[in-house]
């Protein structure tokens, strides 16, 4: 930094408000700092300016699984809020392992992270709160409120109303939900399908699948020919229901013609053309956004009590929804 002062002219003071981004500095002076250190090849030394604040201006994510796009979108929010707020971000992927996840925020504390956002992690609550002792902890789609733990959430019992009564209004009667298997959210959209199909004195029906694009293939493969091949299929989210639709074309059944498809989470494969999936709705972007915002609250403004955000779904019809053939 003396250098830099040296060659723009200035104090290593006025060098230091420059890479600070103080708007106490005169665009003639930035320039003259900015093109110096530019020529200079100046580095900021992150870790000496960290031991000084005593901040580390890092927040650690830990990611469920990268593979799915819902996850990787509700990163984009977290990311987009992050820079709006010069904060950086350091991601980990937890590979659906909770010993892997054990391991991420081991790293994210040893590093000095300021806050841990977890999204969707399978951590159990004493962990959870073991981490909170280091760094404020926020829970992000994880299916589950902790008392002293902020989290963010989603409506998944209304959500999955929303898929099963769309598909009733369609005329629907024989309707199937392909579960989440272990997911952390399975539970909720089952029993509120189980509910919505009872409330309008249907008959529920579920195959246990998992939340990934091959987790069903084999039993619906199993089902195509028979009498027990539904009119539609609500599945527990949009890769789910991508492989379920791959397997039903594939076996010469027409979507949706034959068979309507409702997905979950609205990543951005559902709006691909090719596949056109009606989804419900979960705001990942907004998810991740507000995710940043609860951090600032912690570590800017000094809140302590936990706060719990619950989000609402929405239902995006395309095109793999439509009456049963029998009333259209």
């Amino acid at each position: 930094m003396e250098t830099v002062a040296e060659k723009a002219g200035v104090s290593r003071a006025l060098v230091s408000l420059v890479l600070n981004n103080s708007p106490k500095v005169s665009d003639q002076k930035r320039n003259a700092v900015l093109n110096a250190a530019r020529e200079l090849g100046y580095q900021p030394n992150l870790h000496a300016r960290n031991l000084a604040q005593q901040r580390t201006q890092t927040i650690g994510v830990l990611v469920n699984d990268l593979h799915n796009p819902f996850f990787s979108e509700v990163v984009d929010g977290v990311e987009a809020e992050a820079e709006l707020n010069q904060l950086r971000v350091l991601i980990l992927n937890g590979g659906r392992d909770p010993e892997r996840e054990q391991q991420a925020i081991d790293t994210f504390i040893q590093f000095r992270v300021e806050a841990l956002v977890l999204i969707g992690p399978r951590l159990d609550d004493e962990q959870l709160l073991s981490a909170s002792r280091h760094a404020p902890v926020i829970i992000v789609a994880a299916g589950r409120n902790h008392p002293d733990i902020d989290t963010i959430t989603a409506d998944d019992a209304t959500g999955a109303h929303l898929a099963v009564n769309h598909l009733i209004q369609l005329g629907h009667r024989s309707i199937l939900h392909i579960d989440g298997g272990a997911n952390i959210s399975a539970k909720a959209r089952r029993d509120a399908y189980v509910d919505a199909m009872r409330n309008a004195q249907l008959e529920p029906r579920v195959l246990i699948g998992s939340d990934e694009e091959d987790g069903a293939r084999q039993p619906i493969r199993e089902l195509v020919g028979t009498a027990e091949l539904p009119t539609a299929i609500f599945a527990f989210n949009d890769l789910l229901a991508a492989g379920v639709l791959d397997e039903l074309i594939d076996s010469g059944v027409a979507v949706p013609d034959q068979v309507s498809i409702v997905g979950y989470d609205n990543t951005f494969i559902a709006g691909l053309r090719r596949l056109s999936l009606t989804t419900v709705n979960q705001p990942r972007h907004d998810m991740g956004r507000l995710a940043m915002r609860t951090v600032l609250e912690r570590i800017e403004e000094g809140r302590v009590e936990a706060v719990h955000h619950d989000l609402q779904p929405t239902l995006v019809q395309r095109g793999t929804s439509a009456a049963p053939a029998t009333l259209s």
